[in-house]
């Protein structure tokens, strides 16, 4: 007999995936993984036996629950769940699923809507984080309705906006986990930083390319992807990850100049896909990159100094604006505080049924 399992498809920046209570999956995480991989459909290139949509941004899973922990209102664990393999990796983080964490938790009642703006203080399980979400709620109900646009989702929605609180060190403990800004890996400069999510940032023309190759390109160039996995892997061990084989962490990113000195292109990896727009999580890495001193991307932005401001990351959709506030700690600079604008939408909200052989298990 098929179990149906309460769920709300939701489309969070330019992510979609479906949205759990966790009091409704099974306690025992091998278990509660083996019913992610059957709801989505995985491994299956078209997860066409599921909810997934055939692509890792589109093969996302949120789950939620109220939060024990002080001064946070719920615990947002985000699951990645690989399209052609059983495999649920639950050590990165996800910033675009994020922006519907606040609008779920509200509906679902797991935390009470003010009139106006709702503050909900997110804990991630995944990074250890708290992020702060500002969601619209007139007369005191979730609206998905409004006029701000954010490139790679058509149309407009309310905003939501998500303020980062020390993003530093997200997995690793450390923004910089090697040590240094800057690390030769196999012959090419890259940084390893972890801000919001662990990522290894190359400067795209080091391997040959303009920085402005679609990701169409970039997913046809067989070698490229090759060399880019290897420097991946490479890059994990030497940030403390282990064997990152099998895991989404750390990105790539390939950087390159995009015009003034507080925006930068970007080409961010999925980590073995380059991504059609761009992560939030990853965008705050990108952005912090350019105005921290000594990282591959500082070295397109030159040397004037920088506290505060706002970066644009551009990407193959469009653009993410960053707020970035930096810090000082014993002479060293830091990330003090990031900030970006999303949207989102409730797409769905029902149940999802699960085979009959896995559900009596």
């Amino acid at each position: 007999m098929e179990k149906e399992i309460p769920c709300v498809l939701m489309r969070g920046g330019t992510s979609r995936g479906p949205f759990f209570r966790a009091d409704v999956l099974p306690p025992d995480r091998a278990e509660r993984d083996r019913l992610l991989i059957a709801a989505m459909g995985s491994p299956h290139e078209l997860q066409i036996n599921g909810l997934g949509g055939g692509n890792s941004l589109s093969s996302k899973v949120a789950i939620v629950s109220p939060s024990s922990r002080p001064g946070c209102d719920v615990d947002y664990l985000f699951a990645q769940v690989l399209v052609d393999r059983e495999l649920v990796d639950t050590r990165p983080n996800c910033g675009n699923m994020l922006a519907a964490v606040g609008p779920f938790a509200l509906e679902q009642g797991l935390v009470r809507a003010h009139c106006g703006e709702t503050a909900v203080r997110i804990f991630n399980v995944n990074t250890g984080s708290t992020i702060e979400a500002l969601v619209q709620t007139p007369g005191g109900r979730v609206t998905y309705d409004g006029e701000t646009r954010i490139d790679g989702v058509p149309g407009t929605a309310a905003p939501v906006i998500l303020n980062f609180l020390g993003a530093e060190g997200s997995l690793t403990g450390r923004l910089f986990p090697t040590g240094a800004p800057m690390d030769i890996i196999d012959g090419v400069e890259a940084t390893c930083l972890d801000a919001a999510i662990p990522l290894m940032i190359v400067d795209a023309r080091s391997l040959g390319l303009s920085g402005g190759e679609s990701p169409q390109e970039l997913d046809g160039n067989a070698p490229l992807l090759r060399r880019i996995e290897a420097l991946r892997i490479e890059a994990g061990r030497r940030m403390g990850l282990g064997d990152v084989t099998d895991s989404v962490v750390p990105k790539p990113v390939l950087v390159s100049p995009a015009g003034d000195g507080l925006s930068i292109r970007s080409r961010y990896f999925t980590p073995h896909r380059c991504h059609r727009a761009h992560a939030v999580t990853g965008a705050i890495g990108v952005a912090g990159s350019l105005v921290l001193p000594g990282t591959v991307s500082s070295a397109l932005r030159g040397a004037a100094p920088f506290s505060r401001g706002v970066v644009s990351v551009f990407h193959p959709a469009g653009r993410i604006e960053i707020s970035i506030e930096l810090c000082s700690r014993d002479g060293v600079q830091g990330i003090a505080k990031a900030g970006v604008v999303r949207t989102a939408r409730k797409i769905m909200q029902g149940t999802v049924c699960i085979p009959s052989p896995l559900s009596d298990k």
